[in-house]
């Protein structure tokens, strides 16, 4: 899928894609709710500031590009009359 548009995809590779971009997604969302937990819990326990707190805010842009991507999968789909 690398380089190729979203409109250029065949069906069956654009239903493949958005089921890859909905787990990636989906998995990046639980880990960034992990890690900002983690880093809440630490900040707390230890009453300092964590270096560790600023890569959940780093990684955030990727979650933010991720949904934008799904939404575009979803209006193509519409498009398309899929599923």
């Amino acid at each position: 899928m690398k380089g190729k548009k979203i409109q250029e995809m065949s069906n069956e590779e654009l239903l493949k894609h958005e089921k890859t971009v909905k787990t990636v997604t989906s998995l990046l969302c639980g880990a960034l709710l992990v890690l900002f937990a983690a880093t809440i819990f630490l900040n707390i326990v230890k009453k300092e500031f964590n270096p560790l707190t600023a890569v959940p805010i780093a990684l955030l842009p990727i979650l933010l590009i991720n949904i934008n991507t799904l939404n575009e999968i979803k209006k193509e789909k519409k498009n398309r009359n899929l599923s």
